[in-house]
């Protein structure tokens, strides 16, 4: 854990991505604690922050039917770990990570707020 505002370089270039100005004593922090994000990386948004640190991500993506030659939309929600230099909030648009599993249902960290939601 670092509290001296060291932030550590997670290997992740994405558009609009930037580490938080402030910072944590979150050991499950990507930033500032000691969980290294591999796999995939998502876009989504927030559409629960009712946990204690920890958001639901709601993304949408299209599935192609082959019987009626179309796409149709889907969508899955997925638990990832919400660290309090982040913050993100219901409404934001975030980008989140896959990590090792940190509890039974979370297996994802935010990263960061692409855009902050009303």
């Amino acid at each position: 854990m670092s509290t001296t505002g060291k932030v550590r370089n997670i290997g992740i270039t994405y558009p609009g991505l930037e580490p938080p100005k402030s910072t944590c004593t979150d050991d499950k922090c990507p930033w500032h604690g000691s969980v290294s994000v591999r796999g995939l990386i998502l876009e989504g948004v927030v559409v629960k922050a009712r946990m204690t640190r920890t958001v639901t991500v709601e993304r949408e993506y299209l599935k192609y039917s082959s019987k009626f030659k179309r796409y149709e939309r889907r969508r899955s929600r997925i638990h990832a770990h919400n660290p309090p230099c982040i913050g993100a909030k219901p409404g934001d648009v975030v980008l989140i990570g896959e990590t090792r599993p940190l509890a039974k249902s979370v297996s994802f960290v935010v990263l960061g707020v692409i855009k902050r939601g009303g």
